[in-house]
């Protein structure tokens, strides 16, 4: 039997457009010198079936050449003819780069690097979000831009700044960081304790002694390296709420969105999406990598990255703002997107819950360093190619799935993914220093996943753990387990819902602190083990485990079926836990390698070393059947085949998709379906065909 759930359809990012978003970054100040490259860009935006345009990103040199002195006139006329031509834009505020007259002016507006060199003018990103002089000249282009375009009929909402990053050592930020630890901390004592400086007698006797990590001073105090990586996205929320703050006041109910990054280490990005009132991320995959199963493992990673980001605004849907519609420039190898790929690329985000597929760039610069990344429009200049065809095509293909907009996902499983785990995982010094996985990790147990056709959340440590929204909760190495973690886990298990940890969980605490008593600290009551050792295996190293009868019992798979196990085995006690499988090898032969425990109307499992494939499918299948956790579509899929789902309560919309590289033909299941894009009735337990890189959307009753 199905929860109830909340599924619904969310109401659009901006009323002036309430459609599937289609469209690309803009740069217009590029072309200034040749009018008729603007005048052809509206023409071939509305062949391409585009309806918006992110512009003035990098314009700050365009829109204040000198200090004070602001040119928007070529503004106004882009947007106006924009605007009479039904095409809508997200305008920028340009801090991503600033113009070379303000650091020539102001040097303090440069970061510093870790080694203490101020960096020169250049690149972008290159500005300190601590400077006061580089926050006055944002609020003041900003407020500018707002009083201007904030009720422009254009104008559907802010995207603010660009792919913020990066991080600061100046004196500025220096201080900022210290004043930063005395609000968390209170005293010195507490921040000592918290760091545990004793240790090599790093002990603190004055703020004024804290500096950041750096290479040749201290970088090895965990509890230090955590907080600065914590202070940077603290400081970076700052600013971001800085520039939103001026944009607000002019106009409160123009949204607001800045464009994230493939799972990007340096910043915590539940901490920016406050600051959002919509989620935009930035998705280049590498297609086409050698290797049988290459579309396949990219898919679904790009699937994890897709379900964080919605996720980060408790599921409502996210803007897909950039993608290439052909390649990039500075991946390793630039391959060129196969026939078919684009459409199933971009499609593969409006099923995972993308209400926009935008592309960088729209004209291909024509020099400097992204003069050969991927655009709608080549150096060509005209309507006559491949990737051109593609995008228009795709255009048309939006336009009939317009239904689909605002459609939630109904996920009832769910994967925890902490950056601060993440951080302090990386930092840990032991048992593998060749690598511990993490990210591996979390895309392996997510994978099993998305082969199923399983809707996930990708949830934090903090958020609701609550068995009437997900029945099964996964956490990869959840390393850290801050307080309240382990009682909030338990109250899930005890409700019902079914929980699953690994290997190297619960050892430390929020400050990077190992729990003593046992591992996995606040965690072992809830899973019933105790965990006495790990091991890290070389390369080379094989291990497995076997299936014992209760697990066969417990999981529907073989007694006596073995897996390999690879770099992690931890030595592990069931005290209140029930053995399903044992180590094979080594001298822990015969010792528990998985485990379940029963609490409530829940269960709690423990997997002890990193299993290999196909065991993650094989085990969360199991999970899957028994607990009944909802599928996309309940259909043997082939590997490499997935199936995502939206809804809106009274309709699913199914987005069968083919990342095989070859055709394939599969069996529909016991529902009527219709195809959303041709009208085709299919009748329950329908042949459905899908071509190389196919994509089929398919709608039902709810």
């Amino acid at each position: 039997m199905r929860l109830a759930k909340p599924f619904r359809k969310y109401p659009p990012v901006s009323g002036k457009l309430p459609v599937l978003m289609h469209g690309a970054d803009y740069n217009p100040d590029q072309w200034l010198h040749d009018p008729k490259v603007l005048e052809e860009d509206v023409r071939l935006m509305k062949l391409a079936g585009c309806n918006v345009m992110s512009v003035g990103i990098f314009a700050w040199a365009a829109l204040e050449p000198e200090e004070g002195r602001f040119t928007f006139g070529w503004l106004d006329e882009v947007l106006e003819r924009l605007h009479a031509n039904g095409i809508h834009v997200w305008l920028a505020t340009p801090s991503g780069a600033r113009p070379a007259w303000m650091s020539q002016k102001y040097p303090e507006v440069l970061r510093v690097g870790p080694n203490r060199v101020r960096h020169l003018h250049g690149f972008r990103h290159n500005h300190c979000y601590t400077s006061p002089v580089y926050r006055e000249k944002t609020a003041a282009i900003n407020a500018k831009l707002a009083e201007r375009y904030a009720r422009h009929p254009a104008v559907v909402g802010w995207h603010v700044s660009n792919e913020y990053g990066g991080e600061c050592h100046c004196p500025l930020c220096q201080e900022a960081f210290r004043a930063w630890l005395r609000a968390k901390y209170g005293t010195l004592e507490a921040l000592n304790r918290a760091w545990w400086t004793a240790f090599w007698s790093h002990t603190y006797t004055d703020w004024a002694q804290i500096e950041s990590p750096a290479p040749h001073g201290e970088n090895q105090v965990h509890g230090h390296n955590l907080d600065w990586r914590r202070f940077v996205t603290a400081q970076t929320a700052d600013f971001m709420r800085h520039e939103v703050r001026v944009l607000k006041a002019v106009n409160p109910d123009l949204p607001v969105t800045a464009n994230l990054m493939e799972l990007y280490d340096g910043l915590d990005y539940r901490v920016l999406a406050r600051e959002m009132d919509v989620v935009s991320w930035d998705a280049y995959p590498l297609w086409h990598k050698p290797g049988a199963d290459s579309d396949a493992d990219t898919a679904s990673w790009f699937a994890l990255n897709h379900d964080l980001f919605r996720s980060l605004k408790g599921g409502r849907p996210f803007l897909l703002m950039e993608s290439t519609p052909s390649q990039t420039n500075w991946q390793p190898v630039s391959k060129l997107k196969r026939p078919g790929m684009h459409r199933l690329s971009s499609l593969q985000a409006v099923a995972h819950g993308a209400d926009s597929v935008q592309y960088f760039q729209w004209r291909k610069s024509r020099g400097s360093s992204e003069k050969f990344h991927g655009a709608v429009v080549g150096h060509e200049g005209h309507e006559h190619t491949r990737v051109f065809r593609d995008v228009a095509e795709l255009g048309a293909t939006l336009r009939r799935l317009a239904d689909v907009r605002g459609c939630a996902v109904p996920a009832e499983a769910a994967i925890v993914f902490d950056w601060d785990n993440r951080w302090a995982i990386r930092d840990a010094q032991g048992p593998r220093n060749a690598g511990m996985g993490y990210e591996a990790t979390v895309h392996a147990h997510y994978r099993a996943l998305w082969e199923l056709g399983v809707p996930a959340d990708v949830i934090g440590s903090e958020d609701a753990f609550d068995p009437a929204r997900h029945k099964l909760i996964i956490a990869p190495m959840l390393y850290m387990v801050k307080p309240g973690v382990g009682e909030k886990v338990e109250r899930f298990v005890e409700r019902g819902g079914t929980f699953v940890a690994t290997y190297w969980s619960g050892v430390v605490d929020e400050n990077d602190l190992c729990w003593l008593g046992g591992f996995p600290g606040p965690l072992r009551h809830v899973l019933g083990i105790w965990a006495e050792e790990i091991e890290g295996l070389y390369d080379e190293d094989r291990n497995g485990l076997r299936v014992n009868a209760a697990g066969a019992a417990e999981l529907g798979l073989a007694e006596g079926r073995t897996y390999e196990i690879r770099e992690l085995c931890e030595l592990v006690h069931a005290e209140s836990a029930e053995v399903l499988a044992e180590y094979i090898d080594d001298f822990y032969a015969g010792r528990p390698a998985l485990t379940v425990r029963r609490l409530g109307t829940g269960r709690a499992y423990y997997l002890a070393g990193r299993a290999m494939p196909p065991f993650y499918e094989e085990f969360y299948g199991g999970l899957v059947r028994r607990l009944g956790v909802r599928r996309a579509l309940d259909a043997e899929l082939p590997r490499g085949v997935t199936a995502g789902v939206r809804t809106d309560g009274d309709h699913d919309y199914v987005f069968v998709q083919n990342f095989t590289g070859g055709p394939v033909k599969l069996t529909l299941d016991a529902r009527e379906y219709v195809d959303l894009e041709s009208g085709e009735a299919l009748a329950p337990g329908s042949a459905l065909e899908l071509p190389t890189h196919g994509v089929r959307v398919l709608r039902r009753r709810a």
